[in-house]
């Protein structure tokens, strides 16, 4: 009997709703077990930036965003 191999973990990508209208500065983020993951939309083959869920809270408490 074979057996298929495990499907590597693909997060959920979505795009900040703060980029740039223009479709040239988008950022793309995936909350992960451990936080949240950033990456470049145009390119996402590329590296991302990682961010602790403690560090990403922080982060977000300290936006002085509209209710």
């Amino acid at each position: 009997m074979s057996v298929d191999p495990q499907t590597a973990f693909e997060p959920a990508w979505f795009k900040s709703s703060y980029s740039g209208g223009n479709a040239t500065e988008c950022l793309e983020a995936a909350v992960v077990p451990f936080g949240v993951v950033i990456r470049d939309s145009k390119r996402p083959e590329h590296r991302h930036l990682a961010v602790s869920a403690p560090s990403w809270a922080e982060f977000l408490a300290s936006l002085d965003l509209p209710h």
